[in-house]
């Protein structure tokens, strides 16, 4: 039997699904991807992201201003964020954070965007979802400012950055999550960051329709590829398969509370 994993960061509402959610998640949960959370990145959107929550068992969503639409979207407003946390299948604010590679004439939008998010998180108790790139010592000195302030839960999603921002991540108490990045055959490098993590502080996830490990690189991603991601964490942290697969869906079942405490065909549509 093909051991249960997560794919903790997907976006399932992207036009590169249009028409085939149910295949997709179908492959995945053939490969053992029996749960993953699709993920909202303008809040535009969200009402589409939730409907492929609502009508998928294992399948759970998130929302936020991804830091690349910071500078075109109205600034988020917290209560708006609690009245999503509100649903049952809502289980993380965001993704949301900084990009300054594509985006950093809009680094003071990002930086107000990812503080608003952060007191989402406070407000609700849902852990936040983090993008960060080329923004290394902005987004460690505002996550440690906003942790000493009060503190949160937080995955560093599709986490390619620096061994320095590993390490404040992890001090603060935060996840590292592994995407097909690790996989690259040159990502030696961040490999070695990912072996100097605690195992008890790391998630995968596909980030599909996006960066599609081996064998399938340079095609659109999806869930089920969650496992050529975890067989080289499995290789990585000295572990067998379904060794890496037990730990890091545990690591998910403390981080997303909300998701491991789900009852299987339970209402969709109900109150939190």
């Amino acid at each position: 039997m093909t051991a249960e994993i997560v794919d903790s960061h997907c976006h399932l509402d992207f036009p590169d699904f249009e028409g085939e959610e149910d295949a997709v998640i179908a492959r995945a949960r053939d490969a053992g991807v029996t749960r993953m959370v699709t993920i909202c990145t303008r809040l535009a959107t969200a009402p589409r992201v939730q409907a492929i929550a609502e009508a998928h068992e294992g399948v759970f969503w998130a929302a936020g201003t991804h830091p690349m639409r910071a500078g075109e979207e109205p600034l988020v407003a917290v209560e708006a964020l609690e009245a999503l946390a509100r649903h049952p299948k809502f289980v993380g604010i965001g993704e949301t954070g900084l990009d300054y590679h594509y985006s950093a004439e809009s680094k003071d939008q990002q930086q107000e965007s990812l503080r608003l998010h952060i007191e989402a998180c406070r407000r609700t108790g849902l852990p936040l979802i983090i993008h960060s790139r080329d923004a290394d010592a902005d987004m460690a000195r505002i996550l440690a400012e906003e942790h000493r302030a009060g503190a949160y839960s937080c995955v560093m999603h599709c986490f390619s950055s620096s061994a320095a921002l590993a390490e404040a991540a992890l001090d603060l108490g935060f996840f590292l999550s592994m995407s097909g990045i690790a996989a690259f055959p040159k990502s030696g490098d961040l490999r070695a960051i990912f072996a100097q993590a605690p195992l008890e502080r790391i998630l995968v996830e596909t980030d599909s329709p996006y960066l599609a490990p081996p064998p399938h690189r340079g095609k659109r991603n999806e869930p089920a590829y969650t496992a050529h991601t975890a067989t080289v964490g499995a290789e990585v942290f000295g572990l067998s398969y379904e060794d890496f697969a037990r730990a890091t869906s545990a690591n998910f079942d403390r981080l997303f509370a909300k998701a491991a405490a789900w009852v299987p065909g339970g209402a969709p549509g109900g109150a939190a």
